[in-house]
């Protein structure tokens, strides 16, 4: 039975990185959307076009709306927040989408460029694998691109495998079950907000 993971999770928490920046990791919330969208566009073609696999310059209204309103059960939306004040900068955020009945989530993670290498993508798939496991799910998967090596590491260090995808030999389908042993839920550098 798959369920709403919020009740059940320790949100929202403050991480330190690795340089030492203090983040706050939290569900998005509607008042997001103007934070959400300066996020877009702060991110290099190349970050667009590797997240979403099409060029885009702008996110359309619509995504924008999608995003910030996520559907219970279905999706679930992390955000890395600068603060927890309302209007607070978004520096990464990740997120799972299912359809309806499925026990299969799609995942997704952003990072803005400048916070790079510094633990966030990892922390962010961290808490949203501890989700999806807590919301029920069996599978976690997503499609990567072949060339996107970093995302395709971290995929890996977090137990998911990679197959060629069978329908475009760009992608890479990355796969975790989630019905094996889970590991400690996310916790190493954070600390409760």
């Amino acid at each position: 039975m798959l369920h709403d993971p919020s009740p059940e999770l320790s949100l929202p928490v403050r991480v330190i990185l690795r340089n030492g920046a203090q983040l706050v990791v939290r569900e998005i919330r509607p008042q997001d959307k103007d934070a959400l969208h300066d996020a877009f566009r702060l991110l290099s073609d190349e970050s667009r076009y590797t997240r979403l696999m099409a060029s885009m310059k702008d996110l359309p209204e619509a995504m924008l709306e999608s995003a910030t309103h996520p559907v219970p059960v279905q999706q679930f939306v992390l955000v890395a927040a600068m603060d927890d004040s309302e209007g607070s900068a978004l520096v990464g955020g990740a997120r799972y989408a299912a359809a309806p009945g499925s026990d299969t989530c799609e995942f997704a993670v952003t990072v803005i460029d400048g916070w790079h290498g510094l633990g966030l993508a990892k922390l962010l798939m961290q808490t949203l694998i501890h989700a999806a496991r807590v919301a029920g799910y069996r599978t976690m998967e997503g499609f990567v691109l072949a060339s996107n090596r970093g995302m395709r590491g971290l995929a890996h260090r977090l137990g998911f495998t990679d197959t060629v995808c069978p329908d475009d030999w760009n992608l890479r389908v990355v796969v975790l079950d989630l019905t094996g042993e889970a590991g400690p839920a996310p916790a190493g550098r954070q600390r409760g907000a």
